[in-house]
């Protein structure tokens, strides 16, 4: 599930910064902001390499990933939500957004103590 939904993220970054070059997401968002949402088309492909990979640095970037992307958004989404709070159930933007930032977040520790507990049995198995 991490790679499918950081791939599409990393996808739907690239569209946008193909579509509307670096200053893509200026009409709506702070400069912070937009750096971060121009950042993940870099740390969602790594996200996807590493977690791919079964190293415990990808599930920890996707996690602080997701976190920051959630907050990201509902702060750009904040005036059409305080206008029209049915504005998060829309099935296009912050529901996935937010349906996946807490799947991987609630999955990180689970996730890293599997992946722990797979080298703690492959290091023994191998004496």
């Amino acid at each position: 599930m991490y790679l499918i939904g950081f791939l599409e993220g990393a996808g739907a970054h690239f569209l946008d910064l193909i579509g509307g070059g670096i200053h893509v997401y200026a009409s709506f968002a702070p400069v912070p902001l937009q750096v971060f949402f121009v950042s993940q088309a870099v740390l969602d492909p790594m996200v996807v390499v590493l977690a791919g990979r079964v190293r415990p640095t990808g599930v920890r970037l996707a996690s602080g990933v997701m976190a920051l992307d959630v907050i990201a958004n509902r702060i750009v989404n904040w005036p059409w939500l305080q206008e029209n709070p049915a504005w998060l159930l829309r099935p296009v933007g912050l529901l996935p957004i937010t349906l996946f930032g807490l799947f991987v977040i609630v999955t990180s520790v689970p996730l890293l103590r599997a992946m722990k507990g797979a080298t703690v049995h492959l290091s023994c198995t191998t004496r």
